[in-house]
């Protein structure tokens, strides 16, 4: 008796899980829907797409933001909307914010002018990218005129970058930073003091691990710096589609077919485990080997470290159920 309660339980569980990732299968499948229906051959859906997962992505870490409801993301304001000298700031008026010069449209036809429609969200952004041209240096020009922050800019168009490479917007797959059968260990070393250059504290995960060990990518990104730092040795920096900046520092070397501006996916080859840094370029060896990885999330305003530890734990007992 107990082993089928036992059993229907792991049934029961594995039927929750399954019915969960088809929720998010479709989730995205009816977001993609909206995608294609507003883009056209010059402005392709993996723009809409990025400014709108853009938006999700602040929404989730800022409290001065709405979060919208239902497929589309997308938060305007009222001056965008509306109109600057809108006296309404609720207008559904296509004609009266047309007038105000606004940019809300109706994208439905129903006659409404509403900002939480997605169909109207998605036809006005569309209308405001197609006015500048909707090239890559015309949509850049919209968003830095909308924005008005590069690194806002930076971030949409890395993101608009990894849907056109995977032509998916189902990259939520990730990977422990090194192979789970290799011989490591860590624990959580966030907010531990550091002295060498100064005073701080520590922002990341210690992996220790023998030299030679390969480094993985942790996530989907395209890597933006990859070189020398003073601090963190022969290190790199790859960007995600989640406003993360992933940073692993003190390798022993790089993997010599990956380059600044590549695409790279989960389990990508990056480097591998040494213990440079502390010093001019070169420098190694004033601490045990080990990987130092770090995540830092951008919420349209600043960027700031937070705890990788945890997401450490999850990937690690991920890949290793993989293995089984």
């Amino acid at each position: 008796m107990l082993f089928f309660a036992f059993a229907l339980f792991l049934f029961s569980t594995h039927q929750a899980l399954a019915e969960e990732e088809q929720t998010r299968e479709q989730e995205l499948e009816e977001r993609m829907a909206y995608y294609v229906k507003y883009s056209n051959p010059i402005l392709p859906w993996y723009y809409l797409a990025a400014i709108d997962q853009f938006e999700r992505n602040i929404q989730s870490v800022r409290s001065d933001i709405p979060k919208s409801e239902g497929p589309i993301s997308i938060y305007y304001p009222s001056e965008f909307w509306n109109g600057a000298l809108n006296p309404a700031t609720v207008d559904t008026s296509e004609v009266a914010i047309t007038f105000f010069n606004g940019y809300g449209r109706d994208g439905n036809n129903d006659g409404v002018v509403d900002v939480e429609d997605p169909d109207d969200k998605l036809y006005t952004l569309a209308t405001y990218l197609s006015s500048y041209g909707a090239t890559e240096q015309g949509v850049k020009k919209a968003l830095m005129d909308y924005y008005d922050r590069k690194e806002t800019v930076k971030q949409i168009m890395t993101i608009s970058t990894l849907y056109k490479h995977f032509q998916t917007l189902n990259l939520d797959l990730r990977a422990f930073p090194l192979p789970v059968h290799a011989n490591y260990s860590y624990r959580s070393t966030w907010g531990v003091s550091r002295g060498w250059g100064g005073r701080r504290i520590h922002e990341g995960t210690d992996l220790f691990a023998g030299y030679g060990v390969p480094v993985l990518s942790t996530s989907y990104g395209i890597i933006e710096v990859m070189g020398w730092n003073d601090y963190g040795g022969w290190r790199v920096g790859i960007r995600d589609m989640y406003n993360t900046y992933h940073y692993y520092a003190h390798l022993s070397g790089f993997n010599k077919e990956v380059k600044e501006g590549d695409i790279v996916e989960p389990g990508t080859l990056l480097g591998y485990v040494g213990s440079s840094g502390y010093g001019k370029e070169g420098t190694s060896g004033r601490f045990a080997p080990h990987l130092h990885y770090g995540m830092y999330k951008y919420n349209g305003r600043t960027e700031w470290a937070f705890d990788p530890f945890p997401y450490l734990r999850l990937w690690e007992r991920e890949d290793k159920n993989k293995k089984q």
